[in-house]
């Protein structure tokens, strides 16, 4: 399966796990709970999807690669304790606490969450003196003679043998103990992603262009010549810190990154043209209703490539406004709900201090969010919106101040004015995007009308993430009009391939 699926595999998994029944209990044992062993090849996001997973079912997350470690790490190391057997004292020898084990305690001291997943990483790879200890903590889930704590759940991951000479084949015992899941690099799923998380246009559009060197592995005389997801979305953020820095990105640069030679020279010399492109075709121009014919013509005879490059320039920006939009009303929905909960306090109990009420509640806020942060719940993007938040309550504070306001009514009158002002603005930018929107389907009929850089547009379109969250607010005829056609020539394409595979 691909990395989409198996996350929401992993996510089922974790609920299924963590649902009690009417007494407390567990409704799988916890000896019943099937480690999880997440298996594919490397640099598809197997580690990454943790973090997100961890984040999205709220439950903590403590994170081992586990050949960074020796036994004694692993299991805790030996010392002698007395015990009493029969009368007589005897020598025993004990183990002091798993560094991992007591990483999972630190953890719920220090996020208050008491479920969870320890994620081991290249677990296949241990070493020798190790091994034994790993195949115990899969089948018992313990390290040495500690158990991982109830509500912790095991996510162990690793890579097949063909890209790892240090990988041990688990035995069927320890296999038939575990909760396989496989995963295959696949670009569909990795490009939904990749809108979402912001990858440099770019390095999608090379990639819809040559979707085969998304993920390649090749063993050469001179070893392996690879290109991998988590080496696409790392040479993308040095993309665009270096466009900040005013730094080009050449093939000696992207060969850091992408190791396989012959792609890596590939996509330096499109990232040129990509830049040429976008000075060529003045996509903020077009995007602001002035298109220039001479442009459309330049457009219509262009190569294939050229034509997808200028495709994904329009995507690239529309999905620019498309997120800010997105940004803008999520900041709105929660400043609503906070003053929707302060309305009767302010008109009330707390109308003669109404500045040290809403400071309370921005200092509640920041109090809630830095224990959410700190509990690694909360995502970089999730870290910017309750940043945005906290300035918009801060501000409020800040301009009751200078009103001088002491009556609640009043102050909420005050809020409820400057809220208007920020809806007013996020309004004008909804219709901003819009109109972009718009324009854009202007270009795209006029240059490419009929042809498959139109297909291209729409599947991007219901690719991205900021995109479907707009087009679920915005109703544009053509985009719904276009979708409908793509989907009668997928419909009719699909009843076709099985007319022909019955004949």
């Amino acid at each position: 399966m691909n990395i989409k699926r198996a996350k929401e595999e992993i996510r089922n998994t974790i609920e299924a796990y963590l649902l009690k029944n009417e007494y407390g209990e567990y409704e799988i044992p916890v000896m019943a709970q099937r480690p999880i062993f997440l298996i594919g090849a490397p640099g598809i996001g197997k580690t990454q999807i943790m973090e997100q997973i961890s984040r999205e079912c709220k439950v903590g997350l403590v994170s081992y690669t586990i050949t960074h470690h020796t036994r004694q790490s692993a299991i805790g190391l030996p010392f002698i304790s007395k015990k009493e057997f029969d009368g007589r004292e005897m020598a025993v020898t004990e183990y002091t606490m798993s560094e991992i084990v007591a990483s999972i305690y630190e953890k719920i001291q220090e996020s208050g969450l008491r479920e969870g997943i320890l994620f081991i990483d290249e677990i296949n790879c241990v070493s020798e003196t190790l091994a034994p200890a790993m195949l115990q903590f899969l089948q018992c889930k313990t390290f040495g003679s500690h158990k991982i704590p109830e509500g912790w759940l095991i996510v162990a991951a690793g890579n097949p043998p063909e890209y790892n000479k240090s990988v041990r084949e688990f035995d069927v015992v320890t296999m038939d103990r575990v909760k396989k899941i496989q995963v295959e690099p696949d670009f569909d799923a990795w490009r939904e992603y990749a809108y979402t998380a912001g990858v440099h246009p770019a390095v999608i559009s090379y990639l819809n262009t040559r979707p085969a060197n998304f993920y390649k592995m090749e063993s050469t005389v001179d070893g392996k010549n690879f290109a991998t997801p988590r080496g696409w979305e790392d040479l993308s953020r040095l993309i665009q810190v270096y466009e900040k820095l005013d730094k080009t990105v050449d093939r000696e640069v992207a060969g850091q990154y992408i190791q396989h030679p012959q792609i890596a020279r590939d996509f330096a010399n499109y990232l040129e043209l990509f830049y040429k492109y976008r000075t060529d075709y003045q996509i903020d121009e077009v995007l602001n209703g002035r298109i220039d014919d001479i442009l459309v013509k330049k457009a219509a005879h262009a190569s294939f490539d050229e034509k997808l490059s200028v495709t994904g320039l329009l995507l690239s920006r529309l999905n620019k406004g498309f997120e800010m939009v997105r940004e803008e009303e999520d900041v709105l929905a929660a400043v609503f709900d906070i003053l929707k909960e302060s309305k009767e306090p302010l008109m009330e109990g707390q109308r003669e201090q109404p500045v040290v009420y809403l400071e309370d509640v921005k200092n509640r806020y920041q109090a809630e969010s830095a224990a959410r942060k700190k509990a690694g719940l909360l995502s970089r993007e999730d870290i910017h919106h309750d940043q945005q938040v906290l300035d918009t309550l801060e501000r409020y504070v800040m301009n009751l101040k200078k009103e001088n306001v002491q009556d609640g009514e009043a102050a909420f009158a005050f809020l409820r004015q400057w809220f208007n002002e920020s809806k007013e603005k996020y309004d004008e930018d909804f219709d901003q995007a819009a109109r972009q929107l718009e324009y854009a389907f202007d270009f795209m009929e006029s240059a490419f009308a009929g042809g498959q850089e139109l297909v291209v547009f729409i599947t991007e379109l219901n690719t991205s993430s900021p995109a479907v969250s707009f087009l679920q607010e915005y109703s544009c005829e053509r985009y719904y009009r276009y979708n409908k056609e793509l989907l009668f020539r997928e419909n009719t394409r699909d009843i076709l391939e099985r007319i022909r595979q019955l004949g």
